[in-house]
């Protein structure tokens, strides 16, 4: 799923493109992807684009009128422009999921996969905005005070506290596993247990890390729109999120993981749980006693 970084550079590729443009048409492939009734697509056409904002993990299109366009992009969504006016146009395959005409270019939602979790919400005035907000602080700019109060309003382990859209704004499996690793934190320690430095120090490296990748994404393609495999979770210079069995780039010794759900969790035990082996529910009941413990074993 496209995380902060990955959703502030469509967003700053977007505005650079879309911004007092006029769109001629919207046009949705498939019946699912719509969420909303009222207002309808027609009523956006004609319309000029304000602005374009982040919203959580999804794209929000400003229209004049006070008339928003909600993207949520999920785990598989992508977007592809195609510059010029291009009547009809479209994109071979089945991945389109919606396309966006404007008189300098179309913008075109797609998804790959069979499991299409995509969405488009058109909604009026900032109560309809507000109602598709998650309501997660940004974590580039509360302050220490907002963040530890947030962190440690419910008992949860800090990997599922900071993946919570309800505290914490934008931040997702793959981020979460760097800023993680860079805090030299157990995904699994409990929100509660954290001392006032440890709280210091993972605001400090959310910042860090969300703000290098947004950096280095937008200096990456500058003004180049990426194509569908550039906005990815899995990036060759991550430390740990995606490189299990591979050496951490601090210590050398083979990133963890930890599955559950959908998700999995990376780690490096030698720098951020003493050397212990966090279970894993699955390997751990299939292991029984066998299951390793430490990196030694």
């Amino acid at each position: 799923m496209p995380e902060l970084p990955d959703i502030e550079l469509y967003r700053s590729l977007l505005s650079k493109r879309l911004v007092g443009r006029r769109l001629i048409a919207l046009k949705a492939f498939t019946p699912f992807l719509l969420r909303t009734v009222s207002p309808t697509p027609n009523e956006l056409e004609s319309r000029e684009v304000k602005s374009v904002r982040r919203l959580g993990k999804r794209i929000v299109l400003e229209f004049d009128g006070e008339m928003f366009l909600v993207i949520h992009l999920m785990i598989a969504g992508r977007f592809r422009w195609m510059e010029g006016a291009v009547p009809d146009a479209k994109l071979g395959g089945k991945i389109a999921m919606a396309s966006l005409s404007f008189e300098n270019g179309v913008l075109f939602l797609t998804e790959a996969g069979s499991k299409k979790r995509a969405s488009i919400a058109i909604v009026q005035g900032d109560a309809g905005l507000k109602a598709h907000d998650p309501g997660g602080i940004d974590v580039l700019t509360c302050s220490p005070e907002e963040f530890e109060h947030v962190l440690k309003s419910e008992s949860h382990t800090v990997k599922d506290a900071l993946t919570t859209p309800q505290f914490f704004s934008g931040i997702g499996n793959a981020y979460s596993d760097e800023i993680l690793h860079a805090a030299r934190l157990s995904p699994l320690k409990r929100t509660l247990a954290l001392t006032p430095e440890e709280v210091e120090n993972l605001h400090q490296c959310c910042v860090q890390v969300l703000s290098h990748w947004t950096t280095k994404l937008l200096t990456e393609f500058a003004d180049k729109f990426p194509g569908a495999g550039d906005v990815t979770a899995f990036r060759p210079d991550f430390a740990v999120h995606g490189k299990f069995g591979q050496p951490c780039p601090v210590c050398g010794k083979p990133v963890q993981r930890i599955r559950y759900s959908e998700n999995e969790a990376n780690y490096c035990a030698q720098c951020q749980t003493g050397g212990k082996i966090l279970a894993d529910r699955a390997m751990s009941r299939l292991l029984k006693g066998d299951f390793p413990r430490s990196l030694e074993d």
